[in-house]
């Protein structure tokens, strides 16, 4: 590869792109950058913009705020460089379809701004030769990540067969012990705690002696007693017992105790999937992975058995057009439906059944013709938003504690306390279009627990990922709603990000030598 400075060549404008991602840390951000910088002073380039992703996959563009930016500052003609710098042809991105990653280049050379590849043994000059190894080289990147999740799964299928948890809450009744690489235990492991070391693994244990009788009480008032799952939860919560979320108990938390092997002892891996950010699905029974016997159970087998065959003679009850019949005569008798009513209504399938079989509540209402006096799509949105909500918080506490930050969150308020600095309330707001078409956010301050930042995530146009980011302080806010338009102006706007990496580096941890 030539690329020697010639004498007559001129400084050229260039930014730089790099991108570090946790499964490939040993190119960090800062390696790629000292590549990238020799690089350009060799051909005589003048860095003059830097687009980063730190700990973002490569394996799609959603989330990477960096690549995003560059696209845009391109399209858009805001560039003013006329040269892209990157490490590999795999930071750029690992895309499962090569062509994506064609097509984001193609994006540049259309607005004039070439792509350079600083590491690679190729000049990027658009020779066949050049094309066909850059074609490979996409392909393999894209192959790698195919092979590392092939690998990482048979890595965790391993663990399960050897008993060991593979995430998720420990669930009402049992706990996480962390034991090291010889299986002696090292202790438990409250809520949100993380294993210390990478040879260490976690497996469950029964939990207070209360708590594992309450969780045999409600498998024979279940079995034995014929209670419901709504009358149990009803009890429950009339005794002042809380779930292991300290929160009530719902029809739904009952429903999964009674449903989860784990309770007799049992490992169950990959109910669903979601690989290489694909969308989630739910697997069929012969795809999980199983181990039998490997925790100390809390629930005789015989017991369990019992509750799962009346689940399942229940669930068998009801075809599709059994459940819409009954639907339509609840309807018919009510004169509307809802959650509730439905919930409410013995030898009936639950509201969650119909979300299970027909993909929502309101997709069961439309196969039978009713349209809610409201427009309930809200409902369904929300409760998207709430299974996101985990996910940004895990995410969040992740990249935190990667940038050497701690963050341990309130189990009554979800407040993030950030090296114990700090308080955050992360609230997601969804879009909402008015009759002119408009977008528009509400945003809620949670005033009675006064944290020191929102972080409000606006969803984008049919709320299925984050637009961007509001990093709003007490000290500036001085209301209990906001409703944000899609542009607010300098006074609010100034507070708006394309990613949480602002508050990441809010956390970083920074050693008092570097900064003296």
């Amino acid at each position: 590869m030539n690329d020697q400075k010639s004498n007559d060549q001129t400084e050229i404008r260039a930014a730089e792109y790099v991108r570090m991602s946790t499964e490939h840390q040993k190119y960090s951000t800062e390696n790629q950058a000292d590549t990238i910088r020799q690089f350009a002073a060799r051909r005589g380039y003048q860095i003059v913009r830097t687009y980063a992703d730190e700990g973002r996959s490569g394996l799609n563009i959603g989330g990477r705020a960096g690549l995003q930016q560059l696209i845009a500052d391109v399209e858009a003609d805001r560039a003013d460089f006329n040269v892209i710098l990157v490490y590999d042809v795999s930071r750029w991105g690992r895309f499962q379809d090569s062509d994506e990653s064609a097509y984001y280049e193609y994006l540049c050379k259309r607005a004039g701004i070439r792509v350079e590849y600083c590491a690679e043994q190729f000049e990027n000059d658009g020779s066949i030769s050049s094309t066909i190894v850059k074609t490979v080289k996409r392909a393999m990147a894209g192959e790698y990540s195919r092979e590392l999740s092939v690998k990482v799964f048979a890595g965790q299928c391993r663990l399960i067969e050897l008993g060991y948890r593979q995430g998720g809450p420990a669930g009402f009744g049992l706990r996480r012990m962390m034991v090291d690489e010889t299986g002696s235990p090292k202790g438990l492991l409250d809520r949100g705690d993380r294993k210390s070391l990478q040879t260490d693994r976690v497996i469950l244990v029964p939990g207070p002696e209360e708590e594992v009788e309450t969780v045999n009480w409600v498998y024979r008032a279940f079995v034995e007693d014929k209670k419901t799952e709504a009358q149990i939860a009803a009890i429950l919560n009339d005794q002042g017992l809380l779930s292991d979320l300290d929160r009530p108990w719902t029809r739904a938390a009952v429903h999964q105790l009674l449903t989860n092997e784990k309770y007799i002892g049992n490992n169950v891996y990959n109910r669903s999937s979601c690989k290489l950010k694909k969308k989630r699905v739910v697997n069929p029974p012969d795809m999980w992975v199983r181990s039998e016997g490997v925790f100390e159970g809390i629930v005789d087998p015989d017991l369990f058995r019992a509750a799962q065959a009346i689940i399942e003679e229940r669930n068998r009850r009801f075809t599709d057009d059994e459940m819409l019949e009954h639907l339509t005569a609840l309807w018919r008798e009510h004169g509307a439906l809802s959650g509730l009513i439905i919930d409410e209504t013995e030898d009936m399938p639950s509201s969650g059944a119909y979300r299970h079989r027909f993909g929502s509540l309101i997709r069961a209402y439309q196969k039978i013709g009713y349209t809610p006096d409201r427009d309930y799509r809200y409902i369904e949105i929300n409760r998207a938003l709430r299974e996101m909500h985990p996910d940004l918080v895990a995410e969040t506490i992740e990249r935190i504690s990667a940038l050497g930050g701690t963050v341990e969150v309130d189990p009554e308020t979800g407040l993030l306390w950030i090296n114990r600095e700090f308080t955050v309330s992360l609230v997601l707001s969804r879009c909402q279009e008015t009759a002119a078409g408009s977008l528009r956010w509400n945003i809620r301050f949670e005033t009675g627990l006064a944290p020191d930042i929102t972080v409000a995530v606006r969803m984008a146009h049919g709320n299925q990922e984050p637009l961007d980011y509001y990093l709003l302080p007490a000290i500036d806010m001085n209301w209990k709603r906001l409703r944000l338009a899609e542009e607010n102006g300098a006074s609010l706007d100034i507070y708006r990000f394309d990613s949480l990496e602002f508050l990441h580096r809010l956390a970083t941890r920074v050693n008092l030598k570097e900064v003296a």
